[in-house]
């Protein structure tokens, strides 16, 4: 990490590895700060523009999972909306939220997708929360995320995004390439703020059969198959 730029009574630090943005970590909001903030959000499931907001990563995301794919909305918040998209779409899905849903049986279970909505730009440790999506995520899965990318250094100042005071940490598009290759996981950005991580399956197997192969000779030779020797094995005497 190295010093990046004060501005506005905050500290913001960079990482040299990923080129994520880091609000201070002296300069978080405290718990119950925090939570109030997510509970003055309103987020209306029947809002026809809200409801365009979630499909820019429901839509993409549903067109690379198997149906009845579950799920597991990550970081859900006080209304989990668009869990609810995906359930009417015939996912079956798991919410949860350090404040909101803290449901402990939801993390140690393992799911064909997970989403955050706007969620990652709020994490104290990205680095252990990316290992515990990756947990999540059966073999073949996918991870969906939306978060206002990062790009000019000259922006950052002035960007609405960093004034939100639950923000504390910023992505650019090469810093999930990162994540992705410290995971094995593939990156897409099938549009802008839209990310989609795929967790590879493993290579297949080939199936061993304990079947006697195929027969290929005559039908005279399977009737009267040649005599093989008898080579009795040979045993020291005592």
């Amino acid at each position: 990490m190295r010093p990046f730029l004060h501005v506005g009574g905050r500290d913001y630090l960079r990482c040299k590895a990923c080129e994520a943005t880091f609000l201070h970590p002296a300069q978080r909001l405290a718990a119950d700060a925090e939570c109030a903030e997510y509970r003055l959000h309103r987020n209306d499931l029947g809002d026809p523009g809200y409801r365009r907001f979630l499909a820019r990563l429901a839509d993409p995301l549903r067109a690379r999972l198997v149906p009845t794919a579950q799920g597991l909305d990550y970081g859900c918040g006080p209304g989990p909306a668009l869990a609810m998209m995906l359930r009417e779409a015939g996912h079956p899905m798991q919410a949860w939220d350090p404040f909101f849903a803290p449901d402990p049986d939801a993390l140690v279970r393992r799911y064909d997708f997970v989403t955050c909505t706007e969620v990652v730009e709020h994490f104290h440790s990205p680095a252990a929360e990316f290992a515990r999506l990756d947990a999540l995520l059966r073999p073949g899965g996918w991870l969906g995320i939306t978060t206002c990318l990062q790009t000019e250094d000259a922006r950052f100042a002035a960007w609405h995004y960093r004034r939100d005071p639950t923000h504390v940490v910023f992505y650019r598009a090469v810093t999930f390439e990162v994540i992705a290759a410290r995971f094995g996981w593939r990156c897409e950005l099938p549009e802008k703020d839209v990310v989609l991580m795929h967790k590879p399956a493993p290579p297949a197997v080939a199936a061993f059969s304990l079947s006697p192969p195929t027969p290929t000779g005559s039908l005279h030779e399977l009737r009267n198959p040649p005599l093989r020797p008898f080579r009795r094995h040979r045993r020291d005497p005592p």
